[in-house]
């Protein structure tokens, strides 16, 4: 059955001019763009070279996502030719420093890799916003809007400043700070708070493979199946589960469920003491939580043939995969330097439980490290070479090393007209409505990690990772968004678009959500907008004949096949 999460939270509109604990902000604008992320930022720009006005509001007090918080420009675009628009020639500036009066995309990856800071890509985005004086409001986070029947007439914000390590509080420092009315609004963020809060259907979790006949839908076949207990006493059920594994919940291959696939951190590390900020454990930092980490080290001590073997399969869990400079998730170990089972419930969550869930990742990542340094279990050359290593504080100078956005892979999605699904990955459906292209394999991470046992012994298991086609996809082929994914149904809202969280399978999702797609979706969104003040109509009756010659003036590439 298909998880559906539709929240409609129609509340009674408050006075600028009611008592609280101080009179809130109050704007009013053109085009409102929730979340100063790559996809917000290129919406805000593109409405603002039309000569519209754009605020964005943004929950952090960062510019960028994740792209200014360690995951490369570059990385995830692996088709230069699919990419059009503003979006095209920003793939080889943003981070990139040189003397070079040209770079061409190999000069560009190779100094991605060199050298490229998402300090520096945090800075391009600041420029860009100045040129062209987009203003930007920080540490606000969506509350509630005001609607006139299907009309968004007023988003309200909560005072709601990051902790000093860069994560979301729970409770908000003002509540009813700042009122923003605006004509058109676009949600840009990763959590689609604004989409949720705007009574606008949504979805988390997998589909099974009747709701749209995909495939490979749902529940997957288990990976890295270790021969280890998972209980308190090994062996013994009755003393219980440890931390870091759950049941399975019983469902059959290929049926849906409300699970969805890993976040992590994408993090620098260093032992140059210069620019170390050490890794300290949390305040209520418990042994017991990462046993299940020492029976996976003395598993690998059995199964590894030297120790350059154990040292490297050991350096999965902690740090990780170094991606291209910074580290990511290891898919190869059953456990690794982020936790698994917790993303629906930071999806569907309020404040409060996306705050602690957020906050968990850093802790857990404090607690895998310490324990790496101290346990007797790991092998001593390795307890003391992870003891060297802290955070690089270079990159994040102001939280002490940390990464200010969690890179949440997926969280809501929208429900439109149209569903982005295994379909078009593979090039199976035509769309007469695109506003760009996408390209990339079905990527996800796996979703939880389960026990089970078989002939009489005990095993632990990862479930849901899944790497289809690799990076270029399963056909080699881009595929168009359609526009009907990035607007909701007209009977629920006619003045929003939603450039990041847009309608998608979450196998469909698993490969558009890439920050090279969010970012063409955010210019396109941009334009959309833009037409539907010219046009003084919906957002689902824009012409479409003129919106996709605009696009196509704006150098978008809307079909693969096209000269």
């Amino acid at each position: 059955m298909k998880k559906i999460i539709t929240l409609l939270l129609f509340i009674p509109v408050l006075s600028c001019t009611q008592p609280m604990k101080k009179s809130p902000e109050c704007y009013q604008t053109d085009v409102l763009i929730y979340g100063a992320t790559p996809s917000g930022i290129l919406a805000a720009v593109t409405v603002k070279e039309a000569g519209y006005d754009a605020i964005i509001v943004e929950p952090s007090r960062w510019v960028g996502g994740i792209l200014g918080a360690g995951l490369k420009p570059l990385q995830d675009m692996v088709n230069y030719d699919a990419v059009g628009g503003r979006t095209r020639e920003l793939m080889l500036q943003l981070g990139v420093r040189t003397d070079d009066d040209s770079v061409t995309l190999d000069k560009a990856w190779q100094l991605s890799l060199k050298s490229m800071s998402p300090k520096y890509v945090r800075e391009d985005f600041l420029k860009l916003l100045e040129e062209y004086d987009v203003k930007v409001i920080y540490n606000h986070r969506i509350s509630r809007t005001v609607k006139e029947r299907l009309e968004i007439k007023e988003a309200i914000f909560d005072l709601a400043p990051f902790d000093e390590l860069g994560c979301p509080v729970g409770e908000a420092e003002v509540y009813d700070n700042l009122r923003v009315k605006s004509t058109i609004f676009i949600d840009a963020s990763y959590d689609g708070e604004l989409m949720a809060r705007s009574g606008v259907s949504n979805q988390i979790g997998r589909e099974s493979t009747l709701d749209y006949g995909e495939t490979l839908a749902g529940v997957r076949p288990l990976g890295n199946i270790t021969p280890i207990s998972p209980f308190v006493v090994p062996d013994d059920p009755e003393s219980g589960l440890l931390p870091l594994v759950e049941d399975d919940h019983g469902k059959q291959l290929g049926a849906g469920d409300q699970y969805t696939q890993a976040y992590n951190y994408r993090f620098y590390v260093t032992s140059d003491p210069e620019r170390r900020a050490p890794i300290t454990p949390p305040d209520d930092y418990d042994p017991i939580d990462y046993e299940l980490v020492g029976r996976y080290v003395e598993y690998l001590k059995t199964i590894s043939k030297d120790q350059a073997e154990l040292h490297m399969r050991l350096s999965m869990i902690f740090p990780g995969w170094m991606n291209a400079g910074e580290y990511n998730y290891e898919r190869e170990s059953l456990i690794t330097m982020a936790p698994l089972g917790i993303n629906h419930r930071y999806a569907a969550g309020d404040y409060v439980t996306k705050a602690r869930i957020w906050k968990y990742y850093q802790d857990y990542m404090r607690g895998l490290h310490h324990f790496l340094s101290t346990d007797e279990r790991v092998p001593k050359e390795f307890r003391e070479s992870t003891a060297e290593l802290g955070l690089d504080s270079y990159h994040h100078p102001e939280t002490n090393g940390w990464p200010h956005q969690l890179y949440i892979r997926v969280s809501r999605r929208l429900m439109g007209a149209y569903t982005i699904t295994e379909h078009d990955v593979y090039n199976r459906t035509h769309v007469e409505d695109p506003v760009g292209l996408a390209q990339y394999g079905i990527d996800t991470y796996p979703s939880r990690r389960i026990w089970f046992e078989r002939n009489d012994s005990l095993f632990v298991a990862i479930e849901g990772n899944m790497f289809v086609g690799g990076g270029r996809g399963p056909t080699n082929v881009p595929y168009p968004v359609p526009y009907r994914a990035i607007v909701p149904q007209r009977y629920e809202c006619t003045n929003l678009l939603i450039s990041v969280l847009f309608s998608s399978s979450h196998l469909g999702y698993a490969s558009a959500r890439m920050e090279p797609t969010f970012m063409i979706v955010g210019e396109s969104a941009g334009v959309a907008a833009v037409h539907a003040l010219e046009e003084n109509v919906p957002v689902q009756d824009i012409s479409m004949e003129k919106y996709q010659n605009r696009l196509k003036e704006m150098g978008q590439r809307l079909y693969w096949n096209e000269p």
